[in-house]
């Protein structure tokens, strides 16, 4: 599966890289530091099967990316999830309204980020998706 990450902490990007490493599934990670360089990527041609999605990031917010990919007729399908630290309700629910898969909070134990990972992986290798 081709997954786009978005997240502009290397940190998370090495804790992702690190936990998906051990899924007996392959995927294929491309990663976008922000939502400008996400953009690029997505115009690109290259299409993930999944967006995984952080919220707070510099030059444009993972909602403000949001709403540009809900609002492109070939690029709204893509299933996006948001993973965060924000506990924030609003955002919560913007999400929800602009039309996400998803919402996870990043747990501060790496056993129950990786345990949480995994089962979002399970689930989108097993559904349908919409191919853009």
């Amino acid at each position: 599966m081709n997954v786009l990450f978005i997240e502009d902490d290397m940190i998370e990007t090495m804790k992702l890289q690190r936990a998906i490493s051990k899924f007996q599934s392959k995927h294929k990670i491309i990663e976008a530091k922000n939502g400008e360089e996400a953009m690029e990527v997505l115009k690109s041609g290259d299409l993930p099967e999944i967006i995984l999605l952080d919220l707070n990031m510099p030059r444009m917010s993972g909602i403000e990316f949001l709403t540009l990919l809900k609002a492109d007729d070939k690029l709204k399908y893509l299933p996006t999830i948001i993973l965060t630290t924000s506990e924030n309700r609003v955002d919560l629910l913007k999400c929800f309204e602009i039309g996400i898969a998803g919402y996870i909070i990043k747990p501060l134990k790496y056993e129950d980020y990786e345990s949480k990972l995994k089962k979002v992986f399970d689930y989108w290798e097993v559904s349908e998706l919409v191919k853009a």
